[in-house]
């Protein structure tokens, strides 16, 4: 399993194209995005207070305080007036331009006007102090945001304050989801008949799809025929960056999908050492990475959980994926595993406690009950009680 995570990496990319700021969240750049000019452009006051030259202050104190002569005020959005000289301070906003002379701002709250045009300081300042530099938060050229990251709101919030208000930006990877199975009918079937099974698992799918970043496409069922599975996957390739076939991928008479996509293209592998998940199958078709999922709801989405959504974001161009929520618990019981297989174990949680939440593979609400799952790795034989452990959560 840890070698699918790491060594499938298809090399389709989906190309580049400008994006709108206000569309960008959650989007992928092509390109690192440099600062045009420094940032935020001039040196500024932190406080409300006086502009002064630092070293007017040194050694006041409550007890000897000093007197500086205020010679003007900085209005907002203005540039000053007024020069901060030997002995002179200037009223200041917070944001304001710092006039020329000033290195540094007293806080109102270590002043006191103790008569027109006077100011007491019961406070030394040092150089810097309350101001920010014109290149502090960037200087020119610098990055402002990765290539390869989805943009996050403070993302926007800085390219917004460079001027920034286009990024070229990954389109988002169309996948289409394709469910198989002559048993297998759409989620509106209001009657079912015995041996009918409503399709829960592309809607599902889809909607991780999307969390990861790309367009969904959900394709409706396919008969067991290879001749109209071959069909529907043709039709696809042109138009997707990736495609998921749920059911087919396990071994039997009736499941056609290792054929036909061995027909297409190139298997790369055909079962993994995980639970739930074995008969996973991943390939490539005309440049298109395919992922065949087991048939089994529960396992398809635990599998997807883990394979399918780096994939999505791979080929989207992210190279650095939002980190998931993680959180330390321990275990409430003993877990059992294999020796070169990795187990999902989904589990609840309470103070601190991760409870296992076991049942048929077959059952959905072994996912619903769950808050998030813990991965007992390959190499081990299981973790006794007690054990501290992550807990990936569902969000």
């Amino acid at each position: 399993m840890s070698e699918a995570l790491a060594g499938f990496r298809p090399a389709r990319r989906t190309p580049a194209g400008p994006v709108p700021l206000d569309r960008a969240l959650h989007r992928v750049p092509a390109a690192p995005v440099a600062a045009p000019d420094a940032l935020p452009g001039f040196a500024r006051s932190t406080v409300d207070g006086y502009a002064v030259r630092a070293a007017d202050t040194y050694g006041v104190s409550d007890g000897v305080p000093g007197y500086l002569q205020v010679t003007g005020a900085v209005l907002m959005g203005a540039q000053p007036t007024v020069t901060v000289g030997p002995g002179t301070a200037v009223s200041m906003p917070t944001g304001g331009v710092l006039p020329p002379g000033a290195d540094a701002v007293v806080m109102i709250e270590y002043t006191q006007q103790v008569m027109p045009g006077t100011v007491e300081v019961v406070r030394p300042v040092a150089p810097g102090e309350g101001v920010v530099r014109a290149d502090e938060d960037a200087a020119p050229g610098a990055e402002l945001v990765p290539a390869g990251r989805p943009l996050r709101a403070q993302d926007l919030a800085m390219l917004a304050a460079a001027g920034v208000t286009t990024v070229s930006a990954h389109a988002r990877p169309r996948v289409t989801i394709f469910s198989t199975g002559d048993e297998v009918v759409p989620p509106e079937t209001a009657t079912l008949r015995p041996g009918q099974v409503r399709d829960a698992t592309a809607v599902a799918l889809a909607a991780l799809v999307a969390d990861a970043g790309g367009e969904p496409a959900v394709s409706g069922i396919v008969p067991d025929d290879a001749q109209a599975l071959e069909t529907a996957l043709r039709a696809a390739l042109p138009a997707s960056d990736l495609i998921v076939v749920s059911a087919g991928s396990s071994v039997g008479a009736r499941d056609e999908t290792a054929s036909v996509v061995g027909r297409l293209g190139t298997i790369w592998c055909h079962g993994l050492a995980v639970k739930p998940g074995k008969p996973t199958l991943l390939a490539e078709c005309d440049g298109v990475p395919v992922i065949g999922l087991p048939g089994n709801p529960r396992s398809a989405l635990v599998v997807f959980r883990l394979l399918g959504v780096p994939l999505v974001r791979l080929v989207g161009g992210c190279t650095a994926p939002p980190p998931e929520a993680v959180v330390r618990a321990r275990l409430a019981r003993d877990l059992p595993s294999a020796a070169g297989r990795l187990d999902v174990v989904q589990v609840k949680l309470a103070d601190g406690v991760a409870t296992p939440v076991f049942g048929l593979s077959a059952l959905l609400s072994v996912l619903t009950t769950a808050d998030g799952y813990v991965i007992i790795p390959e190499e081990a034989t299981g973790l006794d009680a007690g054990t501290e452990v992550d807990v990936t959560i569902y969000r």
